[in-house]
């Protein structure tokens, strides 16, 4: 599993639990079947759908033509995007150029200070 968030409260035991059952069910498929994702039964089916979709979108245009190596090696970067996009369970920022401008602005954040403290360093 590449990447997981937990917007509900639960003990790391429930935790393994279900992330243990979680890949065992989606290992367990045919390459031709598709994978399914629980949710609460209170939420929209479509508004869940559009919210990963959104995020597929988000992920697409920041790393350009996202790939699973992509989520593996830079798995800080998906979850910053992730963060920006939903804030406790919920959808914080629809628009697409808000959301990659605030996470391009992170990452130049995170550069300059990089570059100050080797500056520092030397």
């Amino acid at each position: 599993m590449r990447l997981k968030k937990w917007f509900h409260f639960f003990s790391d035991k429930e935790k393994a639990t279900l992330t243990t059952d979680l890949i065992t069910l989606i290992l367990s498929r045919k390459r031709s079947m598709c994978n399914v994702l629980e949710h609460d039964r209170e939420e929209n089916e479509l508004y869940v759908l559009e919210v990963i979709h959104r995020y597929v979108q988000l992920l697409d245009e920041f790393f350009g033509n996202v790939c699973e190596l992509d989520i593996i090696y830079n798995f800080d970067k998906a979850y910053h995007v992730l963060d920006e996009l939903v804030l406790a369970g919920e959808l914080q920022e629809p628009g697409k150029k808000v959301v990659i401008s605030h996470v391009n602005a992170f990452e130049h954040a995170c550069q300059l200070d990089i570059i100050t403290r080797n500056v520092e360093n030397s």
